[in-house]
């Protein structure tokens, strides 16, 4: 008769797998980030719940994190104040930054092309001269800037501005556009050429498509500048109707009392059309930024 012994079974658990290095240094990097992007966004939610307080209300000690009236009329009562045509005043923002960073890529992109595909003498000298003119800030030239439009008879336009910002914000898109454009191999051209492309076919149709990352990248950069652009602007544009938003701000801070309520409520007007234009074409920039950086 067989004896048959029970053993007792061991039952072996598998514990969760631990994060390794890399899971470990992607999830600090995503506190760190999220950190980062709470300290910059700070501001801006402060001024977005700022818009809807009172200014009683916002000059309380201690203040208060959320209004205690909710006063969404602000946004309206802005449009309508007297001392300040907040409509006008965004229309020449608008026809400004259009205009400066319209009038910047026409001409800065036939200099970065041919600066790119043409060695010339005085190349080096030339884009050195070019970024020499961003060193020179708007504030710095205003009274020959003045003088000169007041010659023209053109101070106290748009059309004014227009040329100080695309003046000003070209040796940037130059700089950016040439490096793309010095990345394109000189092979591609000259096979549209045999293909009986003249130098303008080319460029139009095979030479712009592959820089595109980079032209976009410029667009952003000069379209923000303009936009943001405050001293010239408050020197070059006396009158009211033709001052953009970041000169029409000063306006609502006077010596003695200052409608802060106000203040924040145009500047979020000011500034979704910048957040509204980058984040349609982010992935444009973000490519261009990155292009070019493995050869």
């Amino acid at each position: 008769m067989s004896t048959v012994i029970d053993r007792p079974s061991t039952v072996t658990t598998v514990g969760a797998p631990r994060p390794t290095v890399r899971e470990k240094k992607r999830w600090g990097l995503t506190v760190v980030g999220t950190i980062v992007a709470l300290v910059f966004l700070l501001p801006y939610l402060i001024m977005l719940v700022g818009a809807f307080k009172t200014r009683p209300e916002i000059l309380t000690v201690p203040p208060t994190y959320l209004p205690q009236d909710w006063e969404p009329s602000n946004f309206l009562t802005m449009w309508g104040t007297p001392e300040t045509p907040v409509p006008a005043n965004l229309l020449s923002t608008v026809i400004i930054s259009v205009g400066g960073t319209a009038l910047a890529l026409v001409a800065a992109l036939p200099a970065a092309y041919y600066t790119a595909r043409h060695n010339f003498r005085l190349k080096l000298p030339f884009m050195l001269l070019v970024l020499v003119t961003q060193m020179l800030q708007p504030t710095v030239l205003a009274s020959g800037l003045f003088r000169e439009f007041v010659t023209l008879e053109i101070n106290d336009t748009r059309f004014a501005m227009i040329l100080v910002n695309a003046a000003f914000n070209l040796s940037f898109a130059v700089w950016i556009m040439h490096s793309f454009f010095a990345t394109v191999p000189k092979e591609i051209e000259e096979a549209a050429w045999l293909d009986g492309c003249s130098r303008s076919q080319s460029l139009r149709r095979i030479m712009l498509p592959l820089v595109w990352p980079g032209i976009v990248t410029a667009v952003i950069f000069t379209f923000i500048a303009c936009w943001n652009e405050f001293a010239a602007s408050l020197i070059l544009l006396p009158t009211d109707t033709n001052q953009p938003l970041t000169v029409a701000l000063t306006r609502f801070i006077g010596q003695y009392e200052s409608a802060w309520q106000y203040v924040f409520a145009v500047s979020i007007i000011g500034i979704l059309p910048v957040v509204a234009l980058f984040a349609l074409i982010e992935k444009h920039l973000v490519s261009g930024l990155t292009a070019g950086g493995v050869k």
